[in-house]
């Protein structure tokens, strides 16, 4: 691991780190620090509506049409855009060789549990309603979109539909209740996320909804018959076990599952990938797992 690109990012990210910040401030902290994609980028773009949200369907240079990676950005369910994750899911769809599709889904509190899950549904429809085989299709997220990544899955287990290839989840939130044990043993190491935030998202998202059902909290959820499953996370995050636990149910239901815990890694590195060595491995390795389970 680079010692100084990591100091950079943990210095960056203490210097933006206040937690006194709004809902609405934060948000706008997020934007200014996404990181923007390459001005020669020759990503083909189409423009989309889907339910009332902004959507991108993004074809890179040389990818194949009949393949797509349905990318549900994070952002505890509260922050995040289009904006803020364009090159991340740009660069993963990418690294696979397929298009892209991501999507502006309704952010809490204004749309409270389910808006989430029912957007992301409908993006899936999307691309099915394209003609997209579903076999051709992975589901990907990270932190509150690899949470919403499972429960994408389980409701569409549940209309009938049929699902995807492959999922991809990147440092998932998948309990909503914050009671595992990470979340305080890691504190100290995770320049990101606080059990405080995390509560004060969750109550945003919830709007009194039970946290334990399933399509909130899908480390609760039926996992038998799930395609697929890559998780990556890092040993420097709160989130740890939301992984580890959820990759366990996983297994136990049957589901193939590939666990990847990388040292001294911070919540979604993958997001600093133009100042990270290790960001970039991370969405290379991802790419070409993505890539032969969707060829299969």
């Amino acid at each position: 691991m680079s010692t100084q690109e990591m100091a950079a990012i943990r210095a960056a990210l203490a210097a933006a780190g206040r937690e006194d910040l709004t809902i609405a401030e934060t948000r706008a902290l997020y934007e200014t620090i996404a990181p923007p994609v390459d001005p020669d980028d020759r990503t083909a773009v189409e423009l989309l509506d889907i339910a009332g949200c902004r959507a991108e369907f993004a074809t890179p240079e040389g990818a194949a049409g009949d393949a797509a990676l349905l990318y549900l950005h994070g952002g505890g369910y509260c922050l995040g855009s289009l904006n803020t994750h364009r090159r991340l899911a740009w660069s993963i769809a990418k690294a696979a060789g397929i298009t892209s599709l991501a999507i502006d889904y309704r952010l809490a509190p204004e749309a409270p549990f389910p808006a989430a899950v029912d957007d992301a549904l409908a993006a899936y429809r999307h691309l099915l309603d394209r003609g997209m085989a579903p076999s051709r299709i992975a589901v990907a997220g990270d932190s509150a979109g690899g949470g919403l990544s499972l429960a994408l899955m389980l409701a569409a287990r549940d209309a009938g539909l049929p699902l995807p290839g492959a999922a991809f989840l990147i440092s998932p939130w998948a309990d909503l209740t914050n009671s595992l044990p990470t979340i305080a043993s890691k504190a100290a190491e995770d320049p990101m996320i606080s059990k405080a935030r995390l509560d004060g998202f969750a109550g945003a998202y919830l709007g009194g909804a039970d946290a334990l059902q399933p399509l909130a909290s899908p480390l609760n959820g039926d996992f038998a018959g799930l395609p697929p499953v890559l998780i990556h996370v890092g040993t420097a995050e709160c989130l740890l076990d939301d992984s580890v636990t959820v990759a366990g149910r996983l297994g136990a239901a049957g589901v193939d599952t590939r666990l990847e815990i990388w040292p001294d890694m911070i919540h979604v590195w993958h997001f600093f990938a133009p100042m990270l060595g290790e960001g970039r491995d991370a969405i290379a390795a991802a790419g070409t797992w993505i890539g032969e389970k969707l060829r299969k």
